[in-house]
């Protein structure tokens, strides 16, 4: 009796979870569903449904180019990822398996760069690369998400190589491989699911970022949350919300597609540093 309860339980927790994360998202698909004139319908279901919410999304006749917007995300963030994974594998190797001078000091640096609050850089940035002649680049645009994603790399790695035992790496060496020939040969393969974990992680967080691309980008380079927000209705006074909500369906599913396509090796990548080998 007692296992049916926890077993009951359990699936009721999962089930109050999903409709707790998920709620937002069926409704912002039923909106975009929805005919303008019925926006603020509080039907739970989807009524008045037509497609013209998202024909008017990817419609440029009033100054919106979300197709080229979502060309800005990719490019900003696959260079983003590409690049905080490059270095924050070599980082994180350092970390976990060299002892050098100030090893601490430089982990505290990347824990504090985490939690510095990024409303905080808008001003300093927005007057340096004004400065240097970068806003409206995607330069611009990818350095500051770098340093957001690389201690979510570092830390995620650095756990994983952590777990990983020595006679692997001195196996190699005593075979004759150099340390970067270990590295590359045999901890960086065992490494591929914390990788892949990691740059799924910073490809998200920066395809989400707003609040610096809404001040250092331009119409030519802004990502699809920008675009997003700058949606204009028909008139002045009218608020487009149906076709916001088309366009945000279009920028989430593809992701939701691919968490749960790829949630095995997520999962496999998150818990890979939590038991010690």
């Amino acid at each position: 009796m007692s296992k049916t309860r926890s077993f009951i339980g359990n699936y009721l927790g999962l089930i109050l979870i999903l409709i707790w994360g998920l709620a937002p998202f069926y409704w912002m698909v039923v909106t975009a569903l929805r005919d303008p004139s019925h926006t603020f319908d509080t039907t739970p279901w989807p009524t008045h449904v037509t497609l013209d919410n998202f024909r008017d999304a990817l419609a440029t006749d009033k100054g919106n180019d979300f197709l080229g917007a979502i060309g800005n995300s990719l490019l900003i963030s696959a260079t983003t990822t590409a690049l905080a994974v490059a270095v924050g594998v070599f980082t994180a190797y350092a970390l976990a398996r060299l002892d050098f001078p100030g090893k601490g000091i430089v982990t505290g640096i990347i824990l504090a760069a985490s939690m510095f609050p990024g409303i905080a850089l808008v001003t300093p940035l927005f007057q340096l690369f004004g400065d240097l002649g970068w806003i409206g680049t995607y330069q611009a645009l990818i350095i500051p998400n770098i340093s957001f994603a690389l201690p979510l790399t570092v830390y995620t790695l650095v756990s994983f190589f952590r777990t990983l035992p020595w006679e692997l790496e001195e196996a190699a060496r005593v075979d004759g491989a150099s340390r970067g020939q270990a590295f590359r040969k045999v901890l960086l393969p065992l490494a591929a699911p914390a990788l892949f974990t990691t740059a799924i992680l910073a490809f998200i967080a920066t395809w989400n970022e707003f609040m610096l691309a809404r001040q250092l980008s331009t119409t030519d380079t802004e990502p699809v949350t920008v675009a997003i927000a700058r949606f204009s209705g028909p008139t002045a006074f009218e608020y487009p919300y149906t076709s916001i909500m088309a366009a945000g369906a279009l920028v989430t599913i593809p992701l939701v597609i691919m968490v749960l396509f790829f949630q095995r090796r997520i999962v496999s990548g998150l818990t890979a540093g939590g038991v010690k080998a």
